[in-house]
C-alpha cells in the first residue's frame, strides 16, 4: 500500500527534536505575529470607528484587522526564501544523515551542522530558493503530463474528474521538492542544478510509486491538520471576541493559522521522511533513463534551465549516472 515506514518517521522526527523546537519556534512565532499583529490593526479600526456610528466601526475593524493580516503575510513572503534555506533544509539535512544512519559529528549541534551542510551546497539562500522553484515548475509539468492522460480517457464526468486530480495532485507534489533537495545533500553534490535534474529524471521513471505514497500521506497530513483546525477553533473564536468589537469572524481565520503552524511544525518533517525513505528505495540501483530526460527536455522550460544553470556552474550538461546514490544500473519503469 505505501513504501516507507510511519514508525521510522516519528523516529526521525524525535531523533531531531532541536529541529523540531526550532520548527515550532518559527511557526508558531509566525502564528503569534499574525494573532497580534491582526489584533492591533483591528483596535487601531475600532478606535477610527469611533467616529462614526456602529456600522462604521464595524467596518473600520474589519479592515484594520485584515490589513493587519496581510502585513505580516507580506512578510512571510518575503522572508520564505529564508525559512527554506534555514528551517526546510536544515531538516532535510539532518534527516538525510540519519535516515543513512550516519551520525552527526561530535561537537557539532543539529543546528550548526545543518546550517554548514546547506550553504557548502547552496551557498547563498537566494540559490536554495531559485533551485527550489524551477524544481516545482518540473513537477508541475510532470503532474500535467498525468492529468493529460486523464483527459483522453472515455470515462463519464472526466472533465470534472481532472479538475479535483489537478486540485489533489498539486497537494501531493508539495512535498516532493524536498525530497529532491534531500538528494542534492545525500549525494553531496557541488553543483545543486545538476543534481536536481538528476533527482527530477529519478523521479519521473518512479512516478507511479511516488505518486501514490504522496496520496496516502498527503491523506493523513491533511486530515490531521483539519483535526487540529477543528480543536482549535473554540478557542481561537474566544481570542477572536477578546479583540475589541468582538470580531468573531476571525476566529475561522486563527484556527486556520494555529492549524497551519501545527501541520508546518510537525507534520511537514514528518511527511518529507516519509517520502525520503520512499524516493531513495525507489531509486536504488538506478541510473537516469536518457528517454526520461528527453522527455523533461521536451514538456518543461524549468527542466530546460536547470540545464542552463548546470552548464554556467561548470558541471557537465548530462546527467549524472555516476551518484553515489545510483551505484548499478536498472531499467527504468516503461513509460506512462
Amino acid at each position: 500500500m505505501w513504501n516507507f515506514s510511519i514508525g521510522l518517521s516519528f523516529r526521525l522526527l524525535m531523533r531531531t527534536l532541536p529541529f523540531v523546537l526550532f520548527r515550532i519556534a518559527v511557526y508558531f512565532g509566525a502564528a503569534f505575529a499574525y494573532l497580534f499583529v491582526t489584533g492591533t490593526g483591528a483596535g487601531i479600526g475600532w478606535g477610527i470607528g469611533g467616529l462614526g456610528d456602529d456600522g462604521f466601526r464595524a467596518m473600520s475593524t474589519f479592515w484594520g484587522g485584515a490589513i493587519g493580516l496581510g502585513i505580516v503575510g507580506l512578510v512571510m513572503y518575503w522572508i520564505r526564501e529564508y525559512i527554506l534555506y534555514i528551517v526546510k533544509a536544515g531538516h532535510i539535512a539532518v534527516l538525510v544523515k540519519l535516515i543513512d544512519e550516519e551520525p552527526i559529528p561530535e561537537g557539532r549541534s543539529q543546528i550548526g551542522y545543518a546550517r554548514a551542510e546547506v550553504t557548502k551546497r547552496f551557498g547563498e539562500a537566494s540559490i536554495l530558493f531559485a533551485v527550489d522553484q524551477l524544481i516545482k515548475g518540473v513537477l508541475r509539468a510532470i503532474t500535467g503530463l498525468i492529468r493529460g492522460i486523464f483527459t483522453v480517457l472515455p470515462i463519464p464526468g472526466a472533465k470534472q474528474l481532472v479538475t479535483i486530480l489537478r486540485a489533489f495532485l498539486r497537494v501531493a507534489v508539495g512535498f516532493i521538492d524536498e525530497v529532491i533537495l534531500a538528494y542534492n545533500i545525500r549525494t553531496q553534490s557541488d553543483n545543486p542544478w545538476q543534481s536536481a535534474r538528476t533527482a527530477l529524471v529519478l523521479y519521473g521513471q518512479n512516478y507511479k510509486p511516488m505518486l501514490i505514497n504522496a496520496a496516502w500521506i498527503t491523506v493523513f497530513v491533511y486530515g490531521l491538520a483539519a483535526i487540529v483546525f477543528l480543536i482549535v477553533l473554540a478557542p481561537a473564536a474566544a481570542i477572536a471576541n477578546v479583540f475589541p468589537g468582538g470580531w468573531s469572524a476571525a476566529g475561522v481565520v486563527f484556527a486556520l493559522i494555529l492549524a497551519w503552524s501545527v501541520k508546518a511544525a510537525f507534520l511537514e518533517p514528518f511527511a518529507v521522511a516519509c517520502l525520503m525513505q520512499t524516493f531513495f528505495k525507489a531509486i536504488e540501483g538506478q541510473t537516469p533513463n536518457p528517454e526520461w530526460e528527453n522527455r523533461l527536455e521536451g514538456m518543461s522550460d524549468k527542466f530546460r534551465e536547470l540545464k542552463e544553470k548546470a552548464v554556467g556552474s561548470g558541471a557537465p550538461a548530462d546527467v549524472d549516472a555516476d551518484s553515489p546514490a545510483n551505484p548499478a544500473p536498472q531499467n527504468a519503469p516503461a513509460n506512462p
